[in-house]
C-alpha cells in the first residue's frame, strides 16, 4: 500500500513547490472519477482506489489525508452528517425514491492546516459531474475553502486520522 502512494505521490508533486504540490494532489483525487464503492470505505483498502479507477468521499480523502502528511501537513476528518434526497441534481424518479428513503448518511472530507488555518479540503466531485449541478471545485487556490457537495445537517466534527 505504501509503495503505491509514495510512487504516485512523487510522481504528483515532483519539482513543484508546496503551494503547487498541495494543488496537484487535490486535483489528481478530485478527477479521480465519483462512485460508491463499498469496499473501498476501509482505512486499509481505500488504496485499491488506484486500481479501480473510481471511488467516493471517503477513500478519496483517506488518499489525500495519506498524502498530504507524507508532505508534512497536519490533516483532520470532517464529517458532515447529510441526506441524499437533500443532494441538488435532477435523480430519475427511481433513483428519487431511494434517494427520499434513504437513512441520514455522512460525507468526509478534510480540514488541512494551510498557513495556520484549518481549510476544508473536499475532493469528492470530478469535474464530469459538474454537468448534473453539482459543485465542483474546477480551479483550487490551495489556501482558501472548497465547496461541499452536500448540504450538511448538523455540525461538522473532526477527527484526527489516528
Amino acid at each position: 500500500m505504501t509503495a503505491i502512494i509514495n510512487r504516485k505521490l512523487r510522481e504528483w508533486a515532483k519539482g513543484k513547490s508546496a503551494a503547487e504540490a498541495r494543488i496537484s494532489i487535490y486535483e489528481k483525487i478530485r478527477d479521480i472519477p465519483y462512485a460508491i464503492v463499498p469496499e473501498l470505505i476501509s482505512s486499509k483498502r481505500y488504496v485499491e482506489i488506484f486500481k479501480l479507477g473510481r471511488g467516493s468521499c471517503t477513500p478519496k480523502h483517506f488518499l489525500l489525508s495519506s498524502m498530504y502528511e507524507r508532505l508534512g501537513i497536519m490533516v483532520l476528518y470532517a464529517v458532515y452528517p447529510f441526506r441524499w434526497a437533500d443532494v441538488e441534481i435532477d435523480y430519475p424518479p427511481k433513483l428519487r425514491e431511494l434517494a427520499n428513503s434513504l437513512p441520514i448518511s455522512n460525507h468526509l472530507a478534510c480540514r488541512v492546516e494551510i498557513e495556520g488555518r484549518l481549510v476544508l479540503v473536499d475532493a469528492t466531485v470530478d469535474l464530469a459531474l459538474g454537468r448534473l449541478g453539482l459543485p465542483v471545485n474546477s480551479e483550487w487556490d490551495g489556501l482558501s475553502d472548497t465547496l461541499l457537495p452536500i448540504e450538511p445537517l448538523g455540525e461538522e466534527q473532526l477527527y484526527h486520522p489516528y
